[in-house]
């Protein structure tokens, strides 16, 4: 269905090749996973098979890509349409309509489908993908998960042989990625549609497919079976990890493999009593509350985006705000950072615990800083160098301040490079020093780990551990509960805009299947959340 044959891809005035020598066989009907670390070339090798890679982009593509029979070289993307469908990582990037009904539509419309048979196919796809309640809903009210589901009905109408996804799950809570994932199955099994998805947070998918393509950080490929790639890729889920580090095989790919193959660590752990991880975070009553929350609602309309909710956050803590999509998350980050004004309640940042709405600037970030989810919104000069020192100067800092800051968030990053040719892991740095060279007592993160492979993530925890050592409060709202299982002191969920939990990391997320990290589901009910937790006590067993 998908080859490539000898595929070199080299962008101008780049100084390696994008994708090097890739040979690649996807077979009808297959669930292909694509894997590798942020900036390997995984949008590239998507790009090639729609033909928006050399058409649209530009550079240079040696070898042949062929689609169905057809050569990407000679077909460009419009002659492609039909038998490709790509939904791009952001699906209101693609939405060109107001409602579900009519983006389904829409593609058949642009490829001149008759109206019978228009029709059928949305009605088909409705009941398909569980859309049909929300049929006559505008797209801007939906969920997450309900949005991503229509992107993929709006290529699914055009009735493509291959369906290509840029990270679908990356933006949506565990619930609503469980409810895409299931539809893409549904595609794959009832439909036969061969299906390539590149994404990052592995421990979602890994179980679901067929193949796996994994992109070296030079651009080369390998490609199989799941667990033989693996083993040796550079990327791997929390659960890969710990049979790697256990010696595994074959490598677990679920989280009910790796039980049944650590079942005798387990038992014999629990007849022993099992070592406790390392001691929690705790903190003091006397450290100071650089965030007060005090029955605060923020209503839009009649409708309560956050509701009658309290909360404080302490120095050196580093809170994690989980929910639904559209609990209100991102309300009350805005909220906290004088963005959006409470209707009801009050709010109170920094040291002096002032109230952020209407501080301007500098102001603003004395107490509190915001790194939005779109962290290369906030950058707009043509080089690093210029970014860091534009910074210094609004802060009224010694200059090289945010370069060093920089330095040690992300290491050798060139000075003269454009802010938008960083991978996302560096733009994130960048963005975090630029915000941490005013000194805010109280950084607020939303969605800080979306694109980032799991070394850069590692790096992130790291980066955010040193800030709450040196006295900074972190809180971040985040979908990624492998993130929050090796970074976090505290959990704070809410629902609804109502806080239904609020507790130390290893209490509320294991009471919580929907957000248990992998390993504590693993390692049920043994104490441990992070693979090294729970190598660091089956070692213990297994001299």
């Amino acid at each position: 269905m998908i080859y490539f044959d000898d595929v070199t891809v080299t962008y101008s005035e780049a100084p390696e090749p994008a994708l090097r020598h890739v040979n690649l066989t996807i077979q009808e009907g297959e669930l292909a996973l694509l894997v590798g670390r942020t900036g390997s070339g995984k949008s590239t090798l998507l790009r090639a098979i729609n033909g928006l890679v050399p058409h649209f982009t530009g550079g240079l593509l040696e070898g042949r890509v062929t689609v169905a029979g057809r050569d990407t070289r000679t077909h460009p993307p419009r002659e492609l349409a039909d038998v490709v469908g790509m939904v791009p990582q952001d699906p209101m990037s693609g939405f060109v309509t107001d409602t579900v009904e009519e983006e389904l539509a829409y593609g058949m419309e642009a490829l001149g489908i008759d109206p019978q048979t228009m029709r059928r196919r949305v009605e088909d796809t409705l009941d398909l993908l569980g859309l049909v309640e929300i049929r006559d809903r505008a797209l801007l009210t939906l969920s997450g998960g309900q949005r991503q589901r229509t992107a993929i009905g709006a290529v699914l109408t055009t009735n493509p042989s291959v369906l290509v996804l840029d990270e679908p799950t990356s933006a949506l809570d565990p619930g609503a990625a469980e409810e895409v994932l299931a539809a893409i199955q549904r595609l794959v099994f009832d439909l036969g549609l061969t299906v390539l998805m590149a994404e990052h947070r592995l421990e979602r998918v890994v179980q679901y497919a067929d193949h796996v393509v994994a992109i070296e950080t030079d651009g080369t490929v390998i490609h199989g079976r799941p667990d033989a790639v693996l083993a040796e890729a550079p990327v791997a889920p929390p659960v890969i990890e710990l049979g790697r580090r256990l010696g595994l095989s074959p490598l677990p790919l679920s989280v009910r493999d790796a039980r049944r193959e650590t079942a005798q660590w387990r038992h014999a752990l629990l007849d022993l009593g099992a070592p406790p991880p390392a001691a929690a975070h705790e903190t003091s009553s006397a450290t100071p509350i650089v965030a007060d929350v005090a029955n605060l609602s923020v209503l839009y309309g009649n409708f309560a985006a956050v509701a009658d909710l309290t909360l404080r956050v302490r120095r050196g803590e580093i809170v994690a705000l989980m929910g639904r999509n559209g609990a209100g998350k991102s309300t009350l980050l805005n909220t906290m950072v004088g963005v959006q004004k409470a209707d009801r309640g009050r709010i109170g940042v920094g040291a002096e615990l002032a109230d952020p709405y209407g501080m301007q600037g500098q102001e603003l970030l004395k107490h509190v800083g915001l790194v939005p989810q779109e962290a290369g919104d906030m950058l707009y000069a043509q080089t690093v160098e210029a970014e860091c020192a534009a910074a210094d100067h609004d802060a009224h800092a010694t200059p090289g301040t945010t370069r060093a800051l920089l330095e040690s968030f992300a290491p050798g990053i060139d000075d003269q490079t454009h802010p938008r040719d960083l991978s996302e892991g560096q733009r994130l740095s960048l963005v975090l020093a630029i915000v941490l060279t005013a000194r805010p007592p109280l950084v607020l993160l939303d969605e800080p780990t979306r694109g980032l492979d799991y070394p850069g993530k590692a790096n992130f925890t790291r980066v955010l551990q040193q800030l709450a050592d040196d006295g900074h409060a972190i809180m971040l709202a985040t979908h990624d509960v492998e993130l929050v299982a090796t970074t976090a002191h505290r959990v704070v969920i809410i629902a609804d805009g109502e806080l239904v939990a609020d507790g130390p990391t290893e209490e509320v997320v294991v009471s919580s299947p929907m957000f248990a990290p992998q390993i504590s589901k693993v390692m049920r009910p043994l104490p441990y959340l992070t693979v090294d937790e729970a190598v660091a006590g089956i070692s213990g067993v297994q001299q």
